[in-house]
């Protein structure tokens, strides 16, 4: 099978009309290109099998575009997902018109503004859209809030509690949404977890979960500790403990309690530099114990009740996958019976948590 005379010179006009991008449809069989000019697109004419034609013409574009007439190079496939492909090569990747290769551009670090118009133009898709958004220099372009608005579109339809989370964690930076669409996602995210867990994550210090703070006088001390209770105590930190106190109430699935612990070890990491202790919940709260004796008070942590709240600061500085290992083992449970299993560490970090918002 060959190309039509037809669509071989098309193709070639085409291209020597340095385009910016090119996308093919194949339902339609039409190829699409972007230019400094607009939009222009041709018809193809397949003899034979859609997808054997499509192939050819994907070799001819890719024959002009990188000197390789087989399509996208396996070799360059592995070098993108490695993250290896030269800056410089991206915007030839968006001329291919294959969608590995849009993706593999979107996922590179060296994107910037303008190549992500071209990449989005190419293939408009939430991933994409994650991807690039994870990049700075995409998120304060112009191109950030074009993307975050994709995805607070697009998330009533997101079917994946993990794409939910990054989603949301994604849109929430500085500059992406208006004040009040931030304030109508978090009225919707009071019935989706899997939306606080991205408010934990992408909007810390900015969750408008409306508690007052509870100031403390930690006389003069100014050291990690009294930093993390003192941020604990402001009314960022309360709100901060309430969005994570309504994810464990009622979680969907272990994606969102994993990554809300996630979360908060990463918030309260000041007071475990080790890192990960990877501990059981009794191991946890026993280790706990022991940090609390081991304080100097020097005016910090001097009533039962401000060691208390010190003691939760400090198990909530190692919560993980620790917790979940001898609770879940290899359950895939989901819903209340996910819960039922987890009650055990739950019941009790949410004990921290109350005491922490002064409900305890």
């Amino acid at each position: 099978m060959e190309l039509t005379p037809e669509d071989r010179l098309r193709l070639n006009v085409l291209l020597a009309s340095k385009p910016l991008a090119i996308r093919i449809d194949e339902s339609r069989m039409r190829v699409h290109a972007l230019s400094d000019r607009g939009e222009a697109s041709l018809d193809l004419h397949p003899q034979g099998s859609p997808e054997r034609y499509l192939r050819l013409v994907r070799e001819l574009i890719s024959g002009q575009v990188l000197g390789s007439p087989g399509g996208y190079p396996v070799y360059i496939r592995r070098w993108t997902r490695m993250g290896q492909m030269r800056d410089q090569s991206l915007q030839q990747l968006l001329l291919l018109g294959e969608p590995e290769a849009v993706v593999a551009a979107v996922c590179a670090p060296g994107l910037d503004d303008e190549t992500a118009r071209r990449a989005w133009w190419a293939m408009e898709d939430p991933a994409n859209a994650r991807h690039m958004l994870a990049n700075p220099r995409v998120a304060r372009g112009t191109m950030g809030p074009v993307l975050a608005r994709y995805l607070l579109d697009y998330l009533p339809f997101e079917a994946e509690t993990e794409a939910m989370m990054e989603s949301v964690r994604a849109m929430l930076q500085p500059g992406l949404l208006s004040d009040e669409e931030v304030v109508a996602l978090w009225k919707k995210a009071g019935r989706k977890p899997a939306y606080l867990v991205g408010f934990l994550a992408g909007r810390p210090d900015a969750i408008p979960a409306g508690r007052a703070g509870r100031p403390i006088d930690l006389g003069g001390r100014d050291d990690p500790v009294a930093r993390a209770w003192a941020r604990t105590r402001s009314a960022a930190g309360q709100n901060w403990l309430s969005c994570l106190d309504a994810i464990l109430a009622k979680p969907p699935t272990q994606d969102v309690v994993f990554a809300a612990l996630e979360c908060t070890r990463e918030r309260f990491s000041s007071l475990r530099p080790e890192g990960d202790p990877d501990l059981a919940y009794p191991d946890l709260a026993a280790e706990a114990d022991a940090w609390v004796a081991s304080l100097t008070t020097d005016g910090l942590g001097e009533t039962p009740e401000a060691r208390a709240e010190l003691r939760g600061l400090r198990i909530l500085s190692g919560v993980g996958y620790g917790i979940l290992r001898p609770l879940l083992r290899d359950s895939t449970a989901i819903g209340s019976l996910m819960r039922r299993k987890l009650e055990p560490a739950i019941g009790p970090l949410r004990g921290e948590i109350a005491r922490l918002l002064g409900r305890a």
